[in-house]
């Protein structure tokens, strides 16, 4: 949620001033939530100038999936046997007729602009990308690093180099 998003970006900038070269470790275990909150988290992972270094252990769903690969090129690990799911947003419109399409314009936008981060970050065309995201995809940790969501599956914080 808002207030959840708004403590790690808050942590995401501390962490930075604290000492600008060193990696952020961000461990996720997350069934998804509220695509304006997780873009603000997003948005400050790429802002810092640290690395910010992903782990899923457990879940990556759905905007934990889309911060888990949105890690440092390299620096994103999987436990063995996390599970991963990509999807499209989800929304639920309600309102006027005219402000339902201002909402669905936006909708749209915003699952296109995601599509596009998740091919940049995963190396996969962004049409594979749109079309797997069509309905819940999911993945296991090796499925997920096939795909090129994650960087390594690892089973211990020392196979992290």
């Amino acid at each position: 949620n808002d207030d959840i998003a708004n403590q790690i970006c808050a942590q995401l900038l501390y962490l930075e001033g604290e000492d600008p070269s060193a990696d952020i470790w961000l461990y996720i275990n997350s069934p998804g939530g509220s695509v304006t909150a997780g873009m603000a988290i997003y948005d400050t992972m790429q802002f810092v100038s640290c690395q910010v270094a992903t782990v899923c252990m457990g879940m990556a769903a759905s905007m934990g999936q889309f911060l888990l690969t949105a890690g440092a090129a390299g620096k994103r690990f999987t436990l063995p046997n996390a599970r991963i799911m990509m999807h499209q947003p989800l929304a639920g419109l309600r309102g006027q007729a005219t402000d339902i399409a201002i909402q669905a314009e936006q909708l749209k936008y915003t699952k296109r602009r995601m599509a596009e981060l998740i091919s940049h970050h995963s190396g996969q065309p962004l049409d594979k990308i749109q079309a797997d995201s069509e309905r819940d995809r999911w993945f296991t940790a090796d499925e997920a690093k096939a795909y090129g969501l994650v960087d390594k599956v690892i089973v211990r914080r020392g196979e992290i180099v």
